[in-house]
């Protein structure tokens, strides 16, 4: 998948999956890579910086393979974000759809 497609919707990616449950770094990998490919090393900048701005708030839980685990878990103020996102996202996904069948029909 295009580079600029993924670094476009990751934020709302790992805004959504952690909307259920909090999460930790790896294991938002592991879920967003099994719907497209990713490097491991472009979430742990995207989390500090979702952090950084007040969107998920932070805690160090124990695990049972390793040094304790960072999960991250998403504030209100993230959630707004999320729905705001989600939103535009479906917008312009109907808008492109509108084009790719304009175009090709």
């Amino acid at each position: 998948m295009n580079i600029q497609f993924k670094k476009g919707v990751l934020e709302l990616c790992v805004l959504v999956l952690t909307a259920k449950k909090d999460r930790y770094g790896y294991e938002l990998v592991e879920q967003i890579s099994q719907r497209f490919e990713i490097a491991e090393g472009t979430i742990y900048p995207l989390l500090r910086r979702l952090a950084a701005e007040g969107l998920f708030s932070t805690y160090l839980h124990e695990s049972m393979e390793g040094p304790p685990r960072k999960y991250y878990k998403i504030t209100e103020q993230g959630r707004e974000v999320m729905n705001e996102l989600v939103s535009e996202w479906s917008k312009f996904a109907v808008g492109v759809q509108e084009m790719i069948e304009e175009g090709l029909g």
